[in-house]
Protein backbone atom coordinates (compact mmCIF):
# COMPACT_ATOMS: atom_id res chain seq x y z
CA UNK A 1 0.00 0.00 0.00
CA UNK A 2 2.92 2.38 0.51
CA UNK A 3 4.13 2.46 -3.25
CA UNK A 4 0.32 3.08 -3.83
CA UNK A 5 -0.06 5.96 -1.04
CA UNK A 6 3.04 7.65 -3.04
CA UNK A 7 1.78 7.37 -6.09
CA UNK A 8 -1.44 9.12 -4.92
CA UNK A 9 0.92 11.92 -3.29
CA UNK A 10 2.66 12.66 -6.68
CA UNK A 11 -0.52 12.71 -9.34
CA UNK A 12 -2.05 15.01 -6.15
CA UNK A 13 1.01 17.40 -6.45
CA UNK A 14 0.73 17.22 -9.97
CA UNK A 15 -2.67 17.89 -10.03
CA UNK A 16 -2.38 20.79 -7.44
CA UNK A 17 0.58 22.73 -9.75
CA UNK A 18 -1.52 21.99 -12.55
CA UNK A 19 -4.41 23.80 -10.99
CA UNK A 20 -2.46 26.75 -9.89
CA UNK A 21 -1.87 27.75 -14.11
CA UNK A 22 1.73 27.75 -12.49
CA UNK A 23 4.99 27.07 -15.13
CA UNK A 24 8.17 25.86 -13.08
CA UNK A 25 9.54 29.70 -14.21
CA UNK A 26 7.10 31.00 -11.96
CA UNK A 27 8.30 28.90 -9.20
CA UNK A 28 11.61 30.20 -9.19
CA UNK A 29 10.39 34.03 -9.74
CA UNK A 30 8.86 32.83 -6.32
CA UNK A 31 12.20 32.61 -4.64
CA UNK A 32 12.13 28.54 -4.67
CA UNK A 33 15.12 26.96 -2.72
CA UNK A 34 15.13 23.34 -3.22
CA UNK A 35 13.38 21.43 -5.94
CA UNK A 36 10.22 20.21 -5.45
CA UNK A 37 9.78 16.44 -5.52
CA UNK A 38 7.73 16.52 -9.04
CA UNK A 39 11.37 17.87 -10.39
CA UNK A 40 13.94 15.42 -9.19
CA UNK A 41 15.19 13.24 -11.61
CA UNK A 42 16.71 9.91 -10.83
CA UNK A 43 19.42 9.66 -8.53
CA UNK A 44 21.05 7.25 -10.81
CA UNK A 45 21.64 9.64 -13.96
CA UNK A 46 25.10 10.80 -14.82
CA UNK A 47 25.76 13.87 -14.83
CA UNK A 48 29.59 14.23 -15.92
CA UNK A 49 29.77 13.12 -19.49
CA UNK A 50 33.44 12.30 -21.17
CA UNK A 51 33.79 15.49 -23.65
CA UNK A 52 36.49 14.39 -26.04
CA UNK A 53 34.13 13.93 -28.80
CA UNK A 54 32.62 16.60 -30.43
CA UNK A 55 29.68 16.99 -32.92
CA UNK A 56 30.51 17.83 -36.68
CA UNK A 57 30.63 21.13 -37.81
CA UNK A 58 28.85 21.07 -41.60
CA UNK A 59 29.64 24.36 -43.65
CA UNK A 60 26.40 24.77 -45.90
CA UNK A 61 28.08 27.69 -48.34
CA UNK A 62 30.40 24.28 -49.55
CA UNK A 63 30.41 22.79 -52.67
CA UNK A 64 27.57 20.02 -52.47
CA UNK A 65 30.32 17.41 -53.30
CA UNK A 66 31.70 18.27 -50.33
CA UNK A 67 28.62 18.70 -48.32
CA UNK A 68 26.31 15.90 -49.17
CA UNK A 69 29.49 13.55 -48.17
CA UNK A 70 29.70 15.40 -44.71
CA UNK A 71 25.69 15.28 -43.99
CA UNK A 72 25.55 11.53 -45.08
CA UNK A 73 28.46 10.56 -42.59
CA UNK A 74 26.81 12.44 -39.87
CA UNK A 75 23.45 11.37 -40.05
CA UNK A 76 25.12 8.09 -40.32
CA UNK A 77 26.62 8.02 -37.26
CA UNK A 78 25.92 10.35 -34.37
CA UNK A 79 22.75 11.68 -35.89
CA UNK A 80 23.38 15.36 -35.45
CA UNK A 81 25.66 18.10 -36.81
CA UNK A 82 25.70 21.48 -36.88
CA UNK A 83 25.38 23.69 -39.63
CA UNK A 84 26.93 27.02 -40.20
CA UNK A 85 26.24 29.78 -43.89
CA UNK A 86 22.88 28.92 -43.09
CA UNK A 87 21.89 32.84 -44.00
CA UNK A 88 19.20 33.11 -40.85
CA UNK A 89 19.43 35.38 -38.04
CA UNK A 90 18.58 32.85 -35.39
CA UNK A 91 19.54 34.59 -32.65
CA UNK A 92 16.90 37.02 -32.99
CA UNK A 93 14.52 34.62 -32.66
CA UNK A 94 16.07 33.16 -29.79
CA UNK A 95 15.88 36.73 -27.84
CA UNK A 96 12.56 36.59 -28.91
CA UNK A 97 11.73 33.52 -27.29
CA UNK A 98 13.40 34.53 -23.76
CA UNK A 99 11.88 37.52 -24.21
CA UNK A 100 8.54 35.65 -23.99
CA UNK A 101 9.13 33.96 -21.30
CA UNK A 102 10.62 36.40 -19.27
CA UNK A 103 7.16 39.03 -19.75
CA UNK A 104 5.51 39.20 -15.93
CA UNK A 105 3.53 35.93 -14.65
CA UNK A 106 0.53 37.83 -15.53
CA UNK A 107 1.36 38.31 -19.20
CA UNK A 108 2.30 34.91 -19.68
CA UNK A 109 -0.41 33.39 -18.07
CA UNK A 110 -3.00 34.87 -20.71
CA UNK A 111 -1.34 32.24 -23.42
CA UNK A 112 -1.35 29.46 -19.89
CA UNK A 113 -2.49 25.73 -21.79
CA UNK A 114 -1.22 22.28 -20.98
CA UNK A 115 -3.55 21.06 -24.09
CA UNK A 116 -2.87 22.99 -27.41
CA UNK A 117 -5.89 25.67 -27.98
CA UNK A 118 -6.07 26.58 -31.91
CA UNK A 119 -2.55 24.76 -32.08
CA UNK A 120 -0.91 26.60 -29.11
CA UNK A 121 -0.03 25.87 -25.54
CA UNK A 122 2.09 27.04 -22.71
CA UNK A 123 2.89 25.36 -19.92
CA UNK A 124 5.15 22.96 -17.90
CA UNK A 125 4.27 19.41 -18.87
CA UNK A 126 4.68 16.11 -17.69
CA UNK A 127 6.02 13.85 -20.09
CA UNK A 128 6.39 10.66 -18.60
CA UNK A 129 5.56 8.35 -15.41
CA UNK A 130 8.33 8.21 -13.31
CA UNK A 131 7.46 4.18 -13.05
CA UNK A 132 9.21 4.13 -16.28
CA UNK A 133 12.55 5.55 -14.20
CA UNK A 134 13.18 5.29 -10.63
CA UNK A 135 10.49 5.87 -8.62
CA UNK A 136 6.72 6.34 -8.61
CA UNK A 137 4.05 8.90 -10.11
CA UNK A 138 4.58 11.43 -12.96
CA UNK A 139 7.54 13.95 -13.17
CA UNK A 140 7.69 17.55 -14.80
CA UNK A 141 10.79 18.81 -16.80
CA UNK A 142 12.87 21.94 -15.43
CA UNK A 143 11.15 23.74 -18.55
CA UNK A 144 8.46 25.74 -19.52
CA UNK A 145 7.78 25.66 -23.53
CA UNK A 146 5.28 27.57 -26.09
CA UNK A 147 4.48 25.03 -28.21
CA UNK A 148 2.98 25.93 -31.98
CA UNK A 149 1.59 23.25 -34.17
CA UNK A 150 2.47 25.02 -37.79
CA UNK A 151 -0.08 23.05 -39.65
CA UNK A 152 -3.07 24.20 -37.29
CA UNK A 153 -1.99 27.42 -35.62
CA UNK A 154 -3.06 31.18 -36.59
CA UNK A 155 0.78 32.40 -35.96
CA UNK A 156 -1.17 36.10 -35.73
CA UNK A 157 -1.97 34.50 -32.12
CA UNK A 158 1.60 34.33 -31.11
CA UNK A 159 2.46 36.87 -28.31
CA UNK A 160 3.53 40.01 -29.14
CA UNK A 161 6.66 39.83 -27.58
CA UNK A 162 7.72 37.22 -30.36
CA UNK A 163 5.49 37.25 -33.20
CA UNK A 164 7.24 38.95 -35.47
CA UNK A 165 10.58 36.95 -35.30
CA UNK A 166 9.50 33.84 -35.10
CA UNK A 167 6.90 34.86 -37.99
CA UNK A 168 10.07 35.82 -40.05
CA UNK A 169 11.96 32.70 -38.33
CA UNK A 170 9.92 30.05 -39.84
CA UNK A 171 9.79 31.33 -43.26
CA UNK A 172 13.27 31.12 -43.34
CA UNK A 173 14.00 27.98 -41.46
CA UNK A 174 10.86 26.21 -43.85
CA UNK A 175 13.75 27.51 -46.77
CA UNK A 176 16.65 25.50 -44.54
CA UNK A 177 14.65 22.60 -44.25
CA UNK A 178 14.24 22.01 -47.36
CA UNK A 179 17.54 22.17 -48.19
CA UNK A 180 18.27 19.41 -45.26
CA UNK A 181 15.54 17.86 -47.39
CA UNK A 182 17.76 17.66 -50.13
CA UNK A 183 20.86 17.23 -48.55
CA UNK A 184 19.75 13.98 -46.64
CA UNK A 185 18.23 12.34 -49.62
CA UNK A 186 21.26 13.03 -51.46
CA UNK A 187 23.12 11.55 -48.87
CA UNK A 188 21.26 8.37 -48.62
CA UNK A 189 22.23 7.76 -52.52
CA UNK A 190 18.69 7.87 -53.36
CA UNK A 191 18.48 11.28 -55.06
CA UNK A 192 17.61 14.41 -54.09
CA UNK A 193 14.36 14.80 -55.00
CA UNK A 194 13.49 11.40 -53.51
CA UNK A 195 13.01 11.89 -49.77
CA UNK A 196 10.50 14.80 -50.69
CA UNK A 197 8.19 13.17 -53.19
CA UNK A 198 7.96 10.25 -50.91
CA UNK A 199 6.77 12.44 -47.40
CA UNK A 200 6.22 15.59 -48.83
CA UNK A 201 7.88 17.46 -45.79
CA UNK A 202 7.21 20.59 -43.41
CA UNK A 203 7.36 22.54 -40.35
CA UNK A 204 5.32 20.26 -37.56
CA UNK A 205 5.83 21.30 -34.33
CA UNK A 206 7.83 24.52 -33.44
CA UNK A 207 9.30 24.14 -29.38
CA UNK A 208 10.30 27.56 -27.52
CA UNK A 209 11.75 26.20 -24.75
CA UNK A 210 13.26 28.07 -21.68
CA UNK A 211 14.91 26.42 -18.63
CA UNK A 212 15.15 28.66 -15.69
CA UNK A 213 17.79 28.90 -13.27
CA UNK A 214 17.93 26.26 -10.89
CA UNK A 215 18.61 26.12 -7.22
CA UNK A 216 19.87 22.37 -7.33
CA UNK A 217 20.96 21.73 -10.72
CA UNK A 218 22.15 18.67 -10.41
CA UNK A 219 18.74 17.45 -8.71
CA UNK A 220 16.88 18.16 -12.45
CA UNK A 221 16.87 17.51 -15.99
CA UNK A 222 15.50 19.90 -18.17
CA UNK A 223 14.36 16.74 -21.12
CA UNK A 224 15.15 13.38 -20.01
CA UNK A 225 16.49 10.79 -22.13
CA UNK A 226 14.49 10.74 -25.35
CA UNK A 227 14.62 10.53 -29.36
CA UNK A 228 12.42 13.05 -31.72
CA UNK A 229 9.04 11.88 -33.06
CA UNK A 230 10.12 13.51 -36.69
CA UNK A 231 12.03 12.89 -39.82
CA UNK A 232 14.65 15.77 -38.69
CA UNK A 233 15.00 18.39 -36.31
CA UNK A 234 16.44 21.68 -36.89
CA UNK A 235 17.63 23.61 -33.09
CA UNK A 236 18.63 26.96 -32.16
CA UNK A 237 20.02 27.75 -29.03
CA UNK A 238 21.74 30.00 -27.12
CA UNK A 239 25.23 30.17 -25.87
CA UNK A 240 24.31 28.64 -22.17
CA UNK A 241 24.66 25.12 -23.64
CA UNK A 242 23.09 21.57 -21.60
CA UNK A 243 21.90 19.51 -24.29
CA UNK A 244 24.02 15.97 -24.23
CA UNK A 245 23.65 13.15 -26.76
CA UNK A 246 24.48 9.59 -26.38
CA UNK A 247 26.89 8.10 -28.74
CA UNK A 248 29.39 5.37 -29.72
CA UNK A 249 26.95 2.64 -28.59
CA UNK A 250 23.33 1.41 -28.09
CA UNK A 251 20.88 2.84 -26.36
CA UNK A 252 22.05 1.80 -22.76
CA UNK A 253 26.04 2.08 -23.15
CA UNK A 254 26.10 4.57 -25.36
CA UNK A 255 28.89 7.66 -24.43
CA UNK A 256 27.21 11.09 -23.20
CA UNK A 257 28.65 13.66 -24.87
CA UNK A 258 28.01 17.48 -24.09
CA UNK A 259 27.17 19.44 -27.24
CA UNK A 260 28.18 23.39 -26.61
CA UNK A 261 26.32 25.66 -29.08
CA UNK A 262 28.31 26.75 -32.25
CA UNK A 263 28.41 30.32 -32.41
CA UNK A 264 26.13 30.95 -35.52
CA UNK A 265 25.39 27.50 -35.94
CA UNK A 266 21.76 25.71 -36.11
CA UNK A 267 21.74 22.10 -34.58
CA UNK A 268 19.98 19.11 -36.84
CA UNK A 269 19.19 15.66 -35.50
CA UNK A 270 18.14 13.11 -37.40
CA UNK A 271 14.76 11.68 -35.80
CA UNK A 272 13.05 8.56 -36.22
CA UNK A 273 10.61 8.87 -38.92
CA UNK A 274 13.63 9.23 -41.22
CA UNK A 275 15.59 6.31 -39.18
CA UNK A 276 12.73 4.14 -40.52
CA UNK A 277 12.48 5.32 -43.59
CA UNK A 278 16.15 5.42 -44.66
CA UNK A 279 15.90 1.25 -43.07
CA UNK A 280 18.02 1.94 -39.95
CA UNK A 281 20.97 3.82 -43.00
CA UNK A 282 20.53 7.52 -40.62
CA UNK A 283 20.47 7.52 -36.43
CA UNK A 284 18.26 8.66 -34.41
CA UNK A 285 20.35 8.93 -31.11
CA UNK A 286 18.51 9.55 -27.42
CA UNK A 287 19.32 13.31 -26.17
CA UNK A 288 18.75 14.96 -23.23
CA UNK A 289 18.86 19.04 -21.82
CA UNK A 290 20.96 18.95 -18.22
CA UNK A 291 20.50 22.54 -15.91
CA UNK A 292 23.52 23.55 -15.57
CA UNK A 293 23.10 27.15 -13.60
CA UNK A 294 21.85 28.26 -10.45
CA UNK A 295 22.07 31.87 -12.13
CA UNK A 296 21.28 31.69 -16.02
CA UNK A 297 18.32 30.40 -17.56
CA UNK A 298 18.92 28.43 -21.11
CA UNK A 299 16.41 29.42 -24.36
CA UNK A 300 15.99 27.30 -27.38
CA UNK A 301 13.76 26.99 -30.51
CA UNK A 302 12.88 23.50 -31.82
CA UNK A 303 11.67 22.88 -35.32
CA UNK A 304 10.39 19.40 -36.15
CA UNK A 305 10.00 18.50 -39.47
CA UNK A 306 7.40 15.68 -40.97
CA UNK A 307 5.64 13.98 -43.33
CA UNK A 308 2.73 16.65 -44.47
CA UNK A 309 0.73 13.43 -45.23
CA UNK A 310 -0.37 12.33 -41.97
CA UNK A 311 -3.78 10.35 -42.12
CA UNK A 312 -4.37 6.92 -41.92
CA UNK A 313 -4.56 5.91 -45.95
CA UNK A 314 -0.79 7.12 -46.28
CA UNK A 315 1.78 4.43 -45.53
CA UNK A 316 5.35 5.43 -44.97
CA UNK A 317 8.01 2.69 -44.77
CA UNK A 318 11.68 2.32 -45.94
CA UNK A 319 12.73 3.42 -48.95
CA UNK A 320 12.30 0.85 -51.62
CA UNK A 321 15.81 1.77 -53.15
CA UNK A 322 17.27 1.06 -49.84
CA UNK A 323 15.81 -2.52 -49.13
CA UNK A 324 18.72 -5.10 -50.75
CA UNK A 325 18.90 -8.71 -50.57
CA UNK A 326 21.64 -8.24 -47.94
CA UNK A 327 19.83 -5.32 -46.40
CA UNK A 328 15.97 -6.28 -46.25
CA UNK A 329 13.72 -3.69 -44.76
CA UNK A 330 14.50 -3.39 -41.11
CA UNK A 331 10.88 -2.05 -40.79
CA UNK A 332 7.19 -1.98 -41.27
CA UNK A 333 5.07 0.28 -43.35
CA UNK A 334 3.22 3.10 -40.75
CA UNK A 335 0.85 5.43 -40.76
CA UNK A 336 1.48 8.76 -39.08
CA UNK A 337 -1.09 8.32 -36.88
CA UNK A 338 0.16 4.67 -35.96
CA UNK A 339 3.83 6.08 -35.18
CA UNK A 340 2.30 8.86 -32.80
CA UNK A 341 0.00 6.13 -30.95
CA UNK A 342 3.09 3.96 -30.14
CA UNK A 343 5.21 6.87 -28.92
CA UNK A 344 2.55 7.71 -26.47
CA UNK A 345 2.19 3.89 -25.83
CA UNK A 346 6.06 2.83 -25.43
CA UNK A 347 7.63 6.39 -24.95
CA UNK A 348 10.21 8.52 -26.79
CA UNK A 349 12.85 6.18 -27.50
CA UNK A 350 13.66 2.81 -28.88
CA UNK A 351 10.82 0.96 -27.97
CA UNK A 352 8.46 2.71 -29.95
CA UNK A 353 10.55 2.58 -33.56
CA UNK A 354 10.79 -1.25 -31.93
CA UNK A 355 7.52 -1.84 -32.38
CA UNK A 356 7.86 -1.34 -36.14
CA UNK A 357 10.61 -3.81 -36.89
CA UNK A 358 10.43 -6.82 -38.86
CA UNK A 359 10.93 -9.77 -36.94
CA UNK A 360 13.89 -11.73 -37.66
CA UNK A 361 13.49 -15.16 -39.60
Amino acid sequence: MTGAAEVYDCAAALAEFEASRATVRDLVESGLASVPPLFIAPSSTPKHPPTDITIPTIDLSLPLSASVPLVGAAARTCGFFHVTNHGIDAGAAVSAVRAFHELPAAVRSAFYSIAAVEGMSYSTVPYMDRDSLDGPGPILPWRVSLRVLLQAADLGRLPAACRDALVEYLRRIEELGKKMTWLLSEALGVGAERLETATQVEGWLMACNYYPPCPEPARVEGAVEHTDPSLFTVLAQDAIGGLQVRINGGDDDGQWVDVPPVPGALLVNVGDVLKLVSNNEYHSVGHRVMIKSSQDARASLAVFFNPAMRGDSKLFGPLPELITTEKPAMYRSFAMTEFMDSRRKFGNGKLSTDHFRVADE
